[in-house]
């Protein structure tokens, strides 16, 4: 099985119906999506969202279906103190529609109890519509480790739910291989795979995470270690967002073909 795919932020606001068939060009049958850009380069792009465009989402649909593209992953749901889970229900109607597989929530609540709560509530409505539920972790949130994510997902008591492990925010949390190897492999549910640089050319963590990060091999993480500690089970997404790249005009197909090139590679490598 081919478990590689093209994550959302990676094709950086993208019409989603060329996205959908730029991955199909490169032969990439997996791909995140979400029903607005999250992270838009050009800055000044068309905007566009599947919520409000009825006539986008159908032929997003209609491209996925004859290109017969996977939607790994739906992306934008977020645990927040002032947000109520059950309000989501209309989005997570909209990713079923797409034939998305899972779910993923960041929880920025510092009430963990509640996000916990939430998550649970998260998990439900996903298993409800036929799909499965990851909660993300980010350095610097509230929940924002592998151990925190986990123990999400060991509360909610739901088998449809799991941890969506990304490779930046794993190592720039501390987590270690020999943690990743002690985790249950039944509580990953997701993968993301990226490299970074021995120094960011960020200040701020987010702006790396959104903006600027490398094709596996290219930079200083631990990924030979941390791909053969993952579940052989789950899907592995490319999350490699490069907007200095496309702002220096290589288009989507050169950037992300690169991109998927190098990961293909590495993979096969560590596979033999």
């Amino acid at each position: 099985m081919d478990r590689l795919g093209i994550e959302f932020i990676t094709a950086l606001g993208q019409d989603p119906v060329d996205f959908v068939h730029l991955a199909a060009d490169l032969g990439a049958p997996h791909i995140g999506i979400a029903l607005a850009p999250i992270v838009m380069v050009p800055e000044d792009g068309p905007r566009w969202s599947l919520r409000n465009d009825a006539a986008l989402f159908n032929r997003t649909k209609a491209a996925i279906s004859a290109r017969d593209v996977t939607v790994m992953l739906g992306e934008g749901f977020l645990i927040h103190p002032q947000m109520e889970m059950a309000n989501s229900a209309a989005d997570m109607d909209l990713l079923a529609n797409l034939g998305a597989q899972r779910l993923n929530v960041v929880s920025i609540d510092g009430d963990l109890s509640r996000s916990h709560d939430q998550f649970a509530l998260f998990a439900e409505m996903a298993g409800e519509r036929g799909m499965a539920a990851t909660i993300e972790f980010l350095p610097g949130m509230p929940s924002g480790d592998l151990a925190s994510a986990t123990a999400h997902v060991i509360a909610s008591g739901s088998t449809n739910a799991g941890v969506l492990l990304d490779s930046m925010h794993f190592f720039r949390s501390g987590g270690t291989i020999a943690q990743l190897k002690a985790t249950d492999p039944a509580l990953i549910g997701h993968a993301q795979l990226c490299d970074l640089p021995e120094v960011s050319p960020f200040t701020e963590y987010a702006d790396q995470a959104k903006y600027e990060r490398l094709a596996p091999g290219h930079g200083v993480l631990p990924l030979a270690e941390f791909y053969a500690a993952l579940p052989d089970s789950i899907m592995i997404g490319l999350e490699i967002p490069q907007r200095s790249s496309a702002l220096a005009g290589v288009d989507h197909h050169q950037r992300i073909g690169a991109i998927l090139s190098t990961a293909r590679s590495f993979t096969t490598d560590l596979s033999k």
